[in-house]
């Protein structure tokens, strides 16, 4: 059987736009003579539409959609993920649900039996699970069906298992000779190793081949790199679609022989394609075409307006430069030097008299010559509130530019730097923008090296350094990842050989600035745990971690 899989970008419920990508590409595989064209999981409805499920006209359009995808597609079998009704009187009214089409006529339908609640997801709120697992017959073939979670659960690679079902292992037991799963599988960095892995091990461990078909693309937080892909039946990826664009692979099973495309070369690449494909995505499919960033001369702000650039185009970013009195001079020959080199448009705009102005209207109380944390968060609100200001003004969406390291630990100004549409690297570690920034500067000096170099300062002070304030982000990050993405406790982290001065106060810092996070823009998701709708902790709460005993 000749096998095209193909790796789309949907845009959620805009039914219109999907269907043309799916009729295009089914075009594409009937003319280089495929029998079956595979897409990814609600290719219909795009993933995740989360509460848009609650409409029944959403749901209705899908499903006209799909009769209308039926209709006229034809010479070529089809699968694609969809959303179907429950038509049981009891449990969720709708299912996650794959169809089999072919020259008019629907030959099999299949629903999603593993319903994952855990990170992003949140299935288990719409869906009902599927409650038969059938194979079907094509070409020759035993095709089981499954969808994006149903292959998550094997015992041999999950030994801890969450749920208690194996619908590959249900399908292999019924004769399926072929593996059919259709997902919307999100990005974080290292999880393509694992699920290739994953994949290549379940093929090999039941000795049929495993057709993987991905979504790509980025919605709200969530992005998906693609990397679809074919597996021979000892575990070998014969087909793999591109990372972070759309693709359409050809794979030969009889021949075992497809398309194989080149993975990424590292961690800090694929992680750079992913901001560039959920920044492109955030703003297009929000209706913008135009971006703003407020530059201070920092890395932060210099890989925020790279990314833009490499995502939107240079005529399409917007720069603005807002000097004070504690603005170096570095600052200012950095900035301009980084416009020129992106070749974006610049915008210079001091601040001091208006922060002199604030303060005289709120003197006594605030003072300008020692400014405390209140005063220098009037400064950030300023050019929050400038930013802003062109941000209405001109139609273009603003991009704030604080890592994660900083909205971790609260070093950040409501209303100030981060405001915005957009929190471009909110899940980008300090240390890790770092890497990005030399990464960009490979081939060609980009981000000025003295920004790189320089150490890292919101100058709202005089001879003020991130540091003064912060453990060194050497160390920083480490104490954040272990808390935050491998839910260790604080005793654990203190085993790991750091202070436990130093991991009490972060942890702290983390706990109680949940309230900011919580009013932060939407970041785009690149670890295994962001901030977003992916964590969900309470504000208002008193619990505190404390040090075990000696």
């Amino acid at each position: 059987m000749q096998i095209a899989v193909a790796q789309i970008n949907p845009i959620i419920g805009d039914f219109q736009h999907n269907a043309r990508q799916i009729e295009q590409s089914a075009d594409l595989a009937i003319a280089q003579n495929c029998d079956l064209v595979v897409f990814s999981e609600l290719a219909i409805t795009g993933y995740p539409p989360r509460d848009l499920l609650e409409k029944g006209d959403f749901v209705d359009a899908n499903l006209k959609c799909l009769r209308q995808l039926v209709e006229s597609i034809r010479g070529i079998g089809v699968i694609c993920g969809f959303v179907d009704k429950n038509n049981h009187q009891a449990g969720n009214p709708l299912l996650n649900a794959a169809v089999f089409f072919e020259d008019g006529a629907i030959r099999h339908t299949a629903a999603k039996h593993l319903l994952p609640t855990y990170d992003v997801f949140d299935e288990r709120r719409y869906f009902e699970p599927g409650q038969s697992l059938t194979v079907f017959d094509y070409k020759g073939q035993r095709i089981g069906l499954t969808i994006c979670e149903d292959v998550w659960n094997d015992m041999d690679i999950f030994h801890k298992r969450i749920y208690h079902t194996d619908p590959v292992k249900t399908m292999i037991d019924q004769g399926a000779d072929l593996i059919v799963n259709i997902s919307a599988s999100p990005f974080f960095v290292g999880k393509q190793r694992f699920r290739e892995y994953m994949l290549g091990a379940i093929a090999k461990k039941y000795k049929v081949p495993l057709v993987y078909a991905n979504q790509v693309g980025g919605n709200d937080s969530v992005l998906f790199d693609g990397a679809s892909g074919v597996y021979n039946a000892d575990g070998d990826v014969i087909a793999r679609a591109v990372e972070f664009n759309t693709d359409l692979i050809i794979c030969d099973l009889a021949r075992g022989q497809g398309d194989l495309r080149p993975t990424a070369t590292s961690d800090s690449s694929s992680i750079l394609s992913a901001l560039e494909m959920g920044t492109r995505d955030y703003v297009t499919k929000c209706g913008f075409s135009k971006a703003v960033i407020g530059l201070s001369g920092g890395i932060d702000s210099a890989l925020t307006a790279c990314i833009a650039v490499r995502a939107l185009g240079k005529d399409n970013v917007r720069t603005v430069f807002m000097p004070s009195r504690y603005t170096s001079q570095d600052n200012y020959e950095d900035t301009q030097q980084l416009a020129d080199n992106l070749e974006i448009q610049l915008e210079t705009i001091p601040i001091d008299a208006m922060f002199e102005s604030f303060l005289q209207y709120l003197a006594p109380q605030f003072q300008i010559d020692d400014p405390g944390i209140a005063e220098q968060n009037i400064q950030a609100r300023i050019r929050g509130t400038i930013l802003m200001g062109i941000s209405n003004q001109q139609g273009c969406l603003l991009l704030s530019t604080g890592n994660k390291s900083e909205l971790a630990v609260g070093y950040c100004t409501l209303y100030g730097d981060m405001s915005g549409g957009l929190a471009v690297i909110s899940d980008v570690p300090k240390t890790i923008v770092y890497d990005l920034a030399r990464l960009i500067n490979a081939e060609t000096e980009i981000i000025p090296q003295r920004i790189i170099d320089k150490a890292p300062s919101a100058e709202l002070k005089p001879d003020q350094a991130d540091q003064d304030d912060l453990p060194p982000y050497d160390v920083l990050d480490p104490i954040l990842k272990a808390y935050i993405q491998d839910a260790h406790d604080v005793n654990e982290i203190v085993a790991m050989g750091y202070s436990k001065d130093i991991v009490m106060d972060v942890i702290k810092r983390v706990d109680r600035n949940e309230y900011k996070r919580h009013q932060a823009a939407p970041g785009l998701k690149v670890t295994s745990k962001a901030f977003g709708y992916g964590r969900r902790y309470p504000i208002a709460q008193r619990y505190a971690a404390r040090i075990a005993s000696d």
